[in-house]
């Protein structure tokens, strides 16, 4: 696993596009700075105004500590990792190699393994609470609020875009310019990384997200409106026309659907099926209905250790796009090699 490669953070002229309406002070309001004393945000679950420079960060659930941190700010408080952690240490490894690199220790880490410890994030004392990529419900975002103006997901509750997930947290610590520029600069990173696999290009991927060896009558696998499969765009790969269609029927607010292995020709215009698990194929191929699956066929497969962090980095977020890219393109350039032999 290669180090990460770390990121330039510089202005940007860009004004956020996605949840700020304003700043607002004594002397009126203006639109997509944060040069007042509070910042408006519009999301999901209500219309917030936090502190334009807030001194005490907290973020709950997963990732939302990634972005104050690219951008150089430490959380007073975060989530731990509950899963892809390889050193128990409630850190994933780019998250980390970014304290290291501010030399900064670890914050109070938030067990949120059975939801958010509400105590805990009120005990961090923080100026605001950045939850754009989460799963909050109206009563925990009440709760929260008790505590500090809190930033939600922009649509949906775990459909965030990492793009999305940096503006509206950016927003959320009045850095939506730099934020901007954060995205630019990772979007090039992958522009850079993806060219250097044409063989990827114009191909279809689809994520399996889970099978269970003991009842092989279905086929669970995500939708695109979750960040894995849309991540699949920035890297050259397209979505699968039947996955799409599904999608499309099942709504925003749908991050996976089932397939009866006796409908398994559906995924015959997968090229590349990603999936996490270690032996996932080897079942499949044994399988008299799903066997005959093409991707299955070829072995154009990518199958990723669901507990280890190249797995947990295929749901794209902020640090572990960096991290993992060059690793994830191989697995992918593998798995495309097969589908044009």
């Amino acid at each position: 696993m290669r180090p990460s490669r770390l990121l330039p953070i510089t202005a940007a002229s860009a004004a956020l596009a996605l949840g700020l309406v304003g700043c607002a002070s004594g002397s009126g309001a203006e639109t997509g700075g944060a040069t007042g004393d509070t910042v408006t945000i519009e999301h999901a679950l209500g219309t917030v105004e936090v502190p334009a420079n807030p001194e005490r960060v907290a973020t709950v659930a997963w990732a939302n500590h990634e972005v104050p941190l690219a951008l150089g700010v430490v959380p007073v408080g975060m989530a731990a990792a509950n899963f892809g952690d390889d050193d128990g240490d409630g850190l994933l490894p780019w998250v980390s190699e970014k304290l290291e690199e501010l030399g900064a220790e670890t914050p109070v880490l938030f067990d949120e393994t059975d939801g958010i410890d509400f105590e805990a994030v009120a005990d961090t004392d923080p100026d605001v609470i950045l939850a754009g990529y989460s799963g909050l419900t109206q009563e925990d975002y009440d709760t929260l609020s008790e505590i500090a103006p809190v930033v939600a997901y922009p649509e949906g509750p775990w459909a965030t875009s990492w793009r999305e997930l940096i503006e509206i947290n950016a927003a959320g610590i009045g850095r939506a310019d730099e934020g901007e520029q954060l995205i630019a600069d990772i979007e090039a990173e992958i522009a850079e990384a993806a060219a250097e696999h044409p063989e990827l290009e114009g191909k279809t991927a689809g994520f399996i997200t889970h099978i269970d060896p003991t009842d092989l009558s279905e086929i669970s696998y995500y939708t695109t409106a979750d960040p894995r499969p849309a991540f699949f765009e920035d890297l050259g790969l397209v979505e699968p026309a039947g996955i799409a269609a599904a999608s499309e029927e099942a709504g925003d607010d749908v991050f996976s659907l089932t397939q009866s292995a006796e409908q398994a020709d559906f995924f015959d215009d997968v090229d590349i099926v990603v999936t996490y698990g270690t032996d996932l194929l080897t079942t499949l191929q044994a399988d008299p209905l799903l066997s005959q699956i093409p991707a299955v066929q070829r072995e154009s497969f990518v199958q990723l250790d669901g507990t280890g962090p190249l797995g947990t980095a295929a749901n794209p977020t902020p640090l572990a796009i960096s991290w993992v890219l060059d690793d994830y393109l191989e697995l992918l350039a593998e798995a495309a090699a097969k589908v044009d032999q």
